[in-house]
């Protein structure tokens, strides 16, 4: 079954775009469109879709709020997509915000066609496509929209982590990749993952991204200047 894509932007042009390139993959199947927020989750309800690209600026609702409410329930229909943000501007408050708000990964709107079809195919599969060292800078300056927490009170998960699954977790956040992790600690490759998946189990987050913002929110790691 080909991978499900809905495109959600109030400009057809750049809908056109993406739906000429989507197209020609023998994978990829584009089967909806909307130009808002609204129209997006009303199609939601009756139309089956693995990913959706939201573009963060439009009328009546913008990005950031449709992914809330799709992240939480799939946006009311059959299903459970995945989100990936477009935005115009590299380290674009909006970005953020749509990772907080469950995003699988942001794109900017020029992104290259191979880098779209990658990125589509890596979120349906269940990863994030926010390169770790974007997701730093993105947490190193809007961190301070971040609501501080104390771990005890707020996330007593942490407590479920053994040790070497704290440490990567803070490497996680430190913008690491896991093969980077993987060096720094001297184990191999697949070990990372396990314990990358096993991170993400116990604390109940959908991917890396949301464990890199736990990791800011609760004070394992600071941003810069901090």
């Amino acid at each position: 079954m080909p991978i499900r894509v809905m495109l959600v932007d109030d400009q057809v042009l750049l809908r056109t775009g993406f739906k000429m390139v989507l197209a020609a993959q023998p994978d990829m199947e584009v089967v909806a469109e909307a130009g808002d927020g609204v129209e997006a989750l009303e199609t939601l309800r009756s139309t089956a879709v693995d990913v959706v690209l939201m573009d963060v600026r439009m009328p009546r609702m913008d990005g950031v709020e449709t992914t809330s409410r799709i992240c939480k329930d799939g946006g009311g229909g059959p299903g459970e997509p995945k989100v990936l943000i477009l935005t115009t501007f590299d380290l674009d408050e909006y970005a953020f915000t749509g990772l907080k708000a469950g995003a699988a990964g942001f794109l900017l709107k020029d992104v290259p066609p191979d880098e779209l079809i990658s990125a589509i195919r890596s979120v349906h599969s269940g990863d994030a496509v926010v390169a770790p060292s974007t997701t730093r800078r993105l947490l190193d300056r809007f961190s301070s929209l971040l609501p501080v927490r104390r771990r005890t009170a707020s996330h007593p998960e942490l407590d479920q982590l053994t040790e070497r699954e704290r440490e990567v977790l803070v490497l996680i956040a430190q913008g690491l990749s896991n093969g980077e992790i993987a060096a720094q600690l001297v184990v191999s490759e697949a070990t990372v993952k396990t314990h990358v998946g096993r991170i993400l189990a116990k604390l109940q987050l959908r991917d890396r991204v949301q464990a890199v913002v736990l990791a800011y929110e609760i004070g394992l790691v600071q941003a810069r200047g901090a």
